[in-house]
């Protein structure tokens, strides 16, 4: 029995199929945001290689496979896939491969049958190989796309030191730790490379090399991108661009923005609209800077319970945008410090977060006055926050701040 062409005439089917089971598979989780073409991409040629494969003509031609499992592997580090995704997405083509052709198989002769299962297995083991191959190589120049951002940002972080050298020695403590996870793992990594090639059962712990390069650098970059704002706000160089703008148009990015984290912690995240005027004129970009930061913290330090946003209108001209939570809450002395930079809220029983760089508020504060509103914040310890934005309905440019 030709197997080959057996494979070759339910290609479509089983492509079908596949998208189809790795889409309601909720362990994948990347391809939520992708289209049917996108997750496809290059199976077919896979399928391809396998029915040249499985042809008795042409038994060792893997040329087509190499190519199509290296290019499967470099769209799957670009659409951001995690390595246990893509091994799980081979694993459904496996099952999917013998499901659609047992009909057939059982047909064959025990000879027959043994050398097609064998070779489906050799080719899908052989593009697996392959494809982390190629994803670990995609990992890769993010990582030399990162360092080259941290290269490019070195400059301005270099002036800022100097016109802040009374942040200096924190800011060195907190550059600290992100940047001696990247300097460890990134010479282990070299050291792995040099003592031996990648083999396709070193992938996952390379991989997570990798990952943990790339999480502490993405940190890195956080707090020193947090810290070039402050130091624009400061020097005079932030200016206004007022536009008019519908408020749910301003806020709703911003919710859906930060809901998954919500949602990852079994927050509730609602909003309220009824009181809030239909149109503003504020900075759009400075507005959802500080929206963002305060949901961000909000949820940062809230483990159970709520996350409330609402707005509403107020007289002579104003209007106001409140976020409470159910959180830690502040200390009514911790409140006199919390928009100073670098400061981080915690209860006594707690550390700061690993992912706080203790600069959201600071710049919320800065980016408060530069629209030329106030902020007020409500807490106590224990029973959560209420940070509250009061703005003018219509900022001018008449009013923006004097750079000297």
């Amino acid at each position: 029995m030709d197997f080959s062409q057996k494979l070759q005439e339910k290609s479509q089917t089983i492509v079908d199929r596949w998208v189809e089971t790795v889409y309601q598979d909720e362990q994948i989780e990347a391809t939520k945001e992708l289209t049917f073409n996108a997750v496809r991409d290059s199976l077919p040629k896979v399928l391809e290689a396998l029915a040249t494969v499985l042809a008795v003509s042409e038994p060792n031609d893997l040329t087509t496979l190499k190519d199509a499992s290296l290019e499967h592997g470099r769209l799957r580090a670009e659409q951001g896939f995690e390595p246990d995704e893509i091994a799980r997405e081979y694993r459904l083509l496996r099952h999917v491969i013998f499901s659609e052709m047992e009909p057939d198989l059982v047909q064959g002769a025990p000879t027959e049958i043994l050398r097609a299962v064998r070779l489906i297995d050799m080719v899908i083991d052989e593009a697996i190989a392959r494809c982390f191959n190629s994803y670990t190589n995609g990992r890769l120049q993010e990582l030399k796309h990162l360092q080259s951002q941290l290269s490019l940002t070195n400059q301005e972080l270099t002036r800022l030191v100097r016109a802040s050298k009374d942040n200096l020695s924190q800011l060195a403590h907190e550059l600290k730790t992100p940047l001696t996870s990247i300097i460890g793992y990134a010479d282990l990594f070299l050291r792995q490379q040099r003592q031996r090639e990648l083999k396709p059962k070193d992938s996952y712990p390379n991989l997570e090399n990798i990952e943990q390069v790339l999480r502490s650098g993405r940190l890195l970059l956080r707090l020193i991108n947090d810290a070039l704002e402050i130091s624009r706000y400061d020097a005079g160089k932030m200016k206004l661009q007022p536009v008019l703008t519908e408020v749910k148009a301003l806020i709703n990015p911003v919710v859906e923005l930060v809901e998954p984290l919500a949602s990852s912690k079994e927050l509730s995240l609602t909003v309220n609209y009824d009181r809030a005027p239909e149109e503003v004129t504020t900075d759009p970009l400075r507005f959802q800077q500080i929206l963002t930061n305060l949901l961000s913290n909000a949820i940062r330090y809230t483990e159970t319970g709520f996350i409330h946003l609402d707005c509403w209108e107020l007289p002579n001209q104003q209007w106001a945008i409140s976020v409470s939570d159910s959180g830690i809450g502040i200390t009514q002395a911790a409140q006199k410090s919390i928009f100073e930079p670098y400061f981080q809220v915690k209860s006594n029983s707690e550390q700061p977060k690993p992912d706080s760089t203790g600069l959201g508020l600071a710049i919320v504060s800065r980016l408060v006055k530069l629209i030329q509103g106030r902020i007020e914040v409500d807490s106590q310890l224990g029973k959560g926050s209420i940070f509250t934005v009061i703005l003018p309905l219509e900022v001018t440019l008449s009013c923006d701040r004097d750079p000297s």
